[in-house]
Order: C-alpha cells, then structure tokens, then sequence
C-alpha cells in the first residue's frame, strides 16, 4: 500500500506506528523509579502503540545534570528528557536542545501555573509535558495521636498547642526535622508554611515584579514561626541530617514530619503505624488555606532524536488521562498536573490531593526567574532558614539577607 505524508501522520496521530519501528529511550534522573516505569508505565503505553518500544534509561539524580549535558551536546542523549522544572530546562531549551511543544495534542489538559514550569517567560513556546508535581504538608503519626488524644490542627496556635501536648508527655519528638542539610529547612519549612502568609501566587509574583520585598512582613512572618519550632525539634537537631529525620519519623520516634507528598511511597514501605496528613495551617479559623503544589517533572523531546513521530506519540500519551491515573497510582505522592478525574488509591496520596479542593495552589517561592543570578535566592534560602532554626539569624535577618542577595542582580528589586 502506498501511503501519503498525510496517511502517515494520521496514523501516528491516532497512536499507530505503521511506517516503521521505533525505539525511544527515556532520559531521567529518577532510577528509583526504573520498576514503575518497566512494569507499568511502558506496557500500557506500548499495548497502544504496537511498533514503538520504550526503554527506561535512568541516571543517578547526582550525576543527571552533567552526564545529560555531555550527552546532549555529544549527541548521544536519549529521545526523551525528564524535565526539571523552571530554568534548567528552559536552558536546555535555549540551547537548542529541547523541541518546541506548543502544538502537542494534549498539552490543553494542564492548567497554566503547571505548564509555566516548562514554558518561555512570555508562555510564547511549551518545551516539556507537565507530568507531576508535589505537595507540601505535614504528615504524622496516626497512633501517636490517637494515644495521646489530639486531633490534626487547622491554625498555627492549634498546632503549637499539639506540640506541646507532645512534647509535655515525652513519649515522642514533637518534629522530625533537622538544619544539619539546610535544605529541609527552606524546603520543608519556609516554603511549606510561606504561602498561608503571602498568599500563595499572589505573594511570588509579587516578588518577581518587584512590588514586594522579602523583608515585607508576609515573607518575615514564616521565619518568625519557624523559630518557634525549633522548641520541638529534639535534642541536636543541628547535627541531624534528611536520613535522620526520615528514621526518627518510620521509626516511630517522632510525631509529626513537615514534608511533602514524595515521602509516601517510601514511608508506605517502613513505617509500622497508621499516617496521616494535614496542611499548613491557617493562621485563623476562616483564612484562606495555601499549599505549595510544587511542579516537580515533566518530561520533553530531544531536537536530535532520530524518531520525532515517535517521541511526539509518546508525549501526547504522556498528556492523556489514562497516564495521569496511571502514574498517580503507581507512584503515590507523585500527582498528575493533568485536568483528568480519576480515583487516587492510596489513602495518605488521596488525602493530600483533596487540599487541591480546599486551598490555594502556588509552588516554591525562589524556583522561576528569582534563582537565575548569584547569589542563588534558592541556594541563599537555604542557609538563612537553617540559621533561623539554629538561632544564628534572627527572623528579620535572614529576611533582610534574601532581600540584599536579590537586589544584588535583580533588577525588578533595585528600586
């Protein structure tokens, strides 16, 4: 039979490869997830696409950034790149590497917060399909709870009042969470808790276009919360590590883990107890509640791939519903950005995606446009919220100090 460009693209629009066979690999640096994707993902993609064969090609999260690069500008990187999000990829972009998606089939079934991770500052041009994001909140002990009678709080004088309750009857740590890393500190905590006080999107645009500064007190108001915790943080807690905090939590020593949703799938598999999830509380009964839904992967096309038919199938399968439930349901904590209604199986993962019902939206402050300069905001957000709660900064410090270091490049703030 003899087939015409126009027959071919149809054919591969409607998710059939009858011109040739194809094999894509997969780019990332999440070889944790190398069973997902073998056992899952890759047969239900392939069942659809009979001529297409996917290959799962990780690289550990270390090395992803450098090893990606080699073998991008070498020309050996595979057909697919998952995504980080914001600038990493939107240099990749820039140098070529990432194809321009915007007409992609599917991409209409993310909102725009989502698909901004992997657009153009203008939004002119889409280079990855969103695929999932990550929720921050508080995940605790269910039977520490039951034993000691307290209920999940809704505001901040709630929750010190659990705390306290924990910390007077001593059975277990109040917190699980150390500064020995710095990162927890400005990822599990001054973003975790940041939006209830700058209200979400409103509050990072309003540092992006330069009309709020750090020392505003909606930005100083979380440190000043968060020195408060350091009271329920355990013994040496300066000295304690991410790993330790994780231990200190499944082994049923601590009460609450200030987290986010990547630490279910894990915590399903060492933890003895029952868990639940609240989110950031409010600071009064009635308050708008605010989660950061943070963007985490999306995955895109390598200009250089030798199968682009291919590789845009799999992208426009990647934005269907049947991969959204899919995903959600194999990696739990991981959550579709997709429109798509399905049923979230596991408990805690389904818990912590009803927020998406009940509060605000927005993702972590310092990750689009505000880290593009040195010194790094992210980086710098580190170490000041570590110095929060290892009393080395006071609140009004460590805000003044993100605020020198913007200004110091970012030409919206040196007003």
């Amino acid at each position: 039979m003899k087939m015409t460009t126009a027959t071919v693209a149809l054919c591969f629009a409607s998710g059939g490869v009858l011109a040739q066979d194809a094999t894509l690999t997969i780019e990332s640096w999440r070889a944790e997830d190398q069973a997902i994707w073998d056992d899952v993902l890759i047969p239900a993609f392939e069942a659809s696409h009979p001529g297409i064969q996917v290959d799962f090609a990780p690289t550990a999260p270390t090395e992803y950034n450098a090893a990606l690069n080699a073998r991008l500008d070498g020309g050996t990187a595979g057909d697919l790149i998952v995504c980080r999000p914001f600038d990493g990829s939107l240099a990749l972009y820039q140098r070529g590497h990432l194809a321009d998606i915007s007409d992609l089939d599917g991409l209409d079934n993310f909102p725009d917060f989502a698909k901004a991770a992997w657009q153009t500052d203008d939004a002119s041009a889409s280079f990855c399909v969103p695929m999932a994001s990550v929720i921050h909140g508080f995940i605790y002990n269910a039977d520490a709870f039951a034993e000691l009678g307290i209920e999940e709080p809704g505001t901040v004088e709630e929750f010190f009042a659990v705390l306290d309750t924990i910390q007077q009857d001593g059975t277990y740590t109040p917190l699980a969470i150390g500064s020995a890393d710095q990162w927890e500190a400005a990822t599990m905590a001054y973003t975790n808790i940041g939006p209830t006080y700058w209200n979400g999107e409103e509050g990072r645009q309003a540092l992006i276009d330069g009309s709020a500064k750090f020392t505003d007190p909606q930005y100083v108001r979380p440190f000043e919360v968060m020195e408060r915790w350091a009271d329920y943080m355990g013994r040496a807690f300066q000295a304690q590590g991410y790993t330790d905090s994780q231990n200190l939590f499944t082994l049923g020593r601590a009460a609450i883990y200030p987290t986010g949703s990547w630490e279910i799938g894990g915590f399903n598999d060492q933890a003895f107890f029952e868990m639940g999830a609240f989110p950031p509380p409010v600071e009064a009964e009635g308050d708008t509640c605010y989660i950061s839904d943070h963007t985490d992967i999306g995955i895109g096309m390598n200009t250089a791939t030798d199968n682009p038919e291919a590789a845009r199938a799999f992208l426009e399968w990647i934005a269907s519903a049947e991969f959204a439930q899919l995903y959600t349901n194999a990696l739990p904590g991981f959550f579709s950005l997709s429109n798509a209604q399905f049923e979230v199986e596991d408990p805690l993962a389904q818990e912590m995606i009803s927020w998406r019902e009940e509060c605000e939206s927005t993702i972590r402050v310092a990750h689009q446009i505000l880290s593009r300069g040195e010194p790094n905001t992210w980086n710098n957000m580190w170490t000041v919220s570590a110095n929060v709660f290892n009393d080395a900064a006071t609140p009004a410090e460590a805000a003044a100090a993100l605020q020198q270091g913007l200004e110091a490049w970012y030409e919206p703030q040196q007003n």
